[in-house]
């Protein structure tokens, strides 16, 4: 059995040292035109047979504007990063340099004591290994980055630190075709 699973990066800011860990705010002004210029290449996607999201206001919003009215998926949070949420990065490093400097090179460390690397991208890689699909049936997921960076590190058996080298733009597509362990990143645009 072979299933299509097409992430769409939610659409918002483009840096990773801009994002704050758990942001749970709603689209922007930007976000919107970013999704509105967007809406027309990535529509096709809404004829996917399941469409999820993730519980982050911005991605559902990023998939209810795209037209996909998409399932809220639990599995597809970001990553819990305990005492860190709401931070920046930079706020993290200025706060806890050693504990930021141990989470970024140890991929079992949770030194926010929130989730580890290598628990989020089990648990993201667990929900691509359980969706519910007929041969060749086609799923569209949009999530934050670092979800869609989980599910590659995962699907490709790289290692967790792969993570960080991985950059996903907003409202990117990344798709990845196979099923429950065996998984192939594909190159074609995602649609």
């Amino acid at each position: 059995m072979s299933l299509r699973v097409t992430f769409v990066a939610a659409a918002g800011a483009a840096s990773p040292f801009v994002e704050r860990f758990g942001d749970d705010q709603p689209l922007d002004r930007d976000g919107w035109q970013q999704v509105q210029r967007a809406a027309a290449g990535l529509l096709p996607l809404a004829a996917c047979e399941l469409r999820y999201c993730s519980p982050a206001p911005r991605s559902r919003t990023t998939g209810d504007g795209l037209g996909y009215a998409p399932l809220v998926q639990l599995a597809l949070r970001d990553c819990d990063m305990g005492r860190w949420h709401g931070l920046t990065l930079g706020e993290a490093m200025a706060r806890e340099p050693q504990a930021v400097d141990a989470w970024l090179t140890d991929a079992r460390a949770a030194p926010h004591g929130g989730e580890s690397l290598l628990g989020f991208i089990g648990r993201v890689g667990g929900w691509l290994d359980t969706r519910p699909a007929q041969d060749g049936d086609r799923v569209v997921a949009v999530a934050e980055p670092s979800v869609i960076r989980a599910a590659l590190v995962y699907a490709l058996g790289a290692p967790p630190a792969t993570y960080w080298n991985l950059d996903v733009q907003p409202l990117a597509t990344t798709a990845l075709t196979g099923s429950a362990g065996r998984w192939a990143l594909r190159f074609d645009g995602g649609l």
